[in-house]
């Protein structure tokens, strides 16, 4: 006698709510890749056909990332990843610029990425000044401004938008300080190239394809005329990034980053209205909880809270298990699942971190599962840390 094996469990839909850095790869940008799959090849160094077909499909995606930035195509270098393009900027700057000093300014709120590089290149002689920021991780432009002013500068780093509360920096007040000082500005708009303009205060800029639908990881670095950089690896053809990229994700990566700048307006409206929402319901309904970041002046797309009396990674795994992906941590090593240096830096709660960075087309009710699973994954948490009845 036979018997049905019992039916397996329905698979939990997922939400994807944290696409900080590693967006889903938007339809258009995946049709381009498949396409120059089978255009783009080969080595677009090789003098023939298939190489300079590929060379062609390269210099484009550099043309229409240009475009987009407001640059000219000969200023913009492709990068292996983010990091490698923020890394690089800040060595070859400290190198380029070694003979009118040594230091280096960044906020306290920068991406690790930068202030690593920032360590490494005033490890031997050089000091890394960090200007503090305000509870909403705002640099102090006053502070950073009189920095600049002062002798023996080779460079400084000030972010576009933090990728993990989602606030704006001061960037005209700062750029214009760093003009007069004779400093280049680098400015890591990693976490807002693709939703917002960027603007054109900053000298450097460096971004994040994946952040904004694009293959991950590729990087961006543009560079104004004038500013000096200078290699200081082995020798390549390609001096600034040695190796080159995929001509594949960099033909996707600019085709993504056309759709997503002109599908912003809509997503900027329906993305700040999703946020305002998790900050308003966040603060009524979850008890002992500090939602972060400018409520005004942010990104459209990026909302951090934090829960007294919980544990992130406990937090991350309970929502996880209801089918909601979200980040906790430092957005830039979510991985090691450290109290963040961001928070950190704004002297707000580290502890029970929940990040969210809203893809362009998340669904609203998307949000609004998320918004109700959450006082009770909250509670569940605390229960399992004998913390109760708050």
């Amino acid at each position: 006698m036979s018997s049905t094996p019992p039916a397996a469990p329905a698979r939990q839909p997922r939400r994807i709510l944290d696409a900080s850095g590693h967006a889903p790869l938007s339809p258009v940008a995946r049709e381009a890749f498949l396409e120059a799959l089978d255009q783009g090849w080969a080595d677009p160094r090789r003098l023939h056909a298939e190489g300079r077909r590929a060379r062609m499909l390269l210099d484009g995606a550099r043309e229409a990332m240009a475009a987009v930035i407001g640059v000219r195509t000969q200023d913009i270098d492709l990068a292996p990843s983010h990091t490698a393009a923020l890394h690089g900027a800040v060595r070859q700057l400290a190198r380029g610029r070694r003979r009118a000093g040594h230091d280096v300014v960044v906020g306290a709120v920068e991406r690790a990425a930068v202030l690593h590089a920032a360590d490494f290149v005033t490890a031997t002689d050089g000091t890394r000044h960090t200007v503090a920021v305000d509870r909403h991780g705002r640099v102090d432009a006053d502070a950073f401004t009189a920095r600049l002013a002062a002798p023996g500068v080779a460079l400084a780093a000030l972010q576009h938008a933090n990728g993990e509360v989602g606030t704006t920096q001061p960037l005209s007040q700062v750029h214009g300080a760093a003009r007069t000082a004779g400093v280049p500005l680098l400015v890591d708009a990693g976490a807002s190239l693709g939703h917002v303009a960027v603007g054109e205060h900053w000298d450097l800029l460096a971004a994040d394809a994946g952040d904004w639908g694009g293959p991950a990881p590729l990087g961006v670095l543009a560079t104004r005329p004038g500013v000096r950089r200078s290699p200081d690896g082995p020798q390549d053809e390609d001096r600034w990034f040695p190796g080159g990229v995929s001509v594949p994700a960099a033909l996707a990566a600019a085709v993504a980053l056309q759709s997503a700048v002109q599908g912003s307006p809509e997503a900027d409206v329906r993305r700040r209205a999703l946020v305002e929402r998790v900050r308003a319901r966040v603060a009524a309904e979850v008890p002992d909880t500090e939602v972060v970041g400018d409520p005004a002046d942010r990104l459209p797309h990026v909302v951090t809270f934090s829960c007294l009396y919980v544990d992130g990674e406990a937090l991350v795994g309970a929502l996880d298990a209801q089918g909601f992906a979200v980040g906790s941590g430092s957005a830039c090593t979510s991985s090691t699942l450290e109290p963040s240096h961001v928070l950190a830096a704004m002297g707000v709660l580290t502890q029970g971190n929940v990040r969210l960075a809203l893809p362009q087309h998340v669904r609203d009710e998307d949000v609004e599962a998320f918004l109700d699973a959450l006082p009770a994954a909250v509670r569940d948490v605390r229960a399992m840390l004998g913390v109760e009845d708050l």
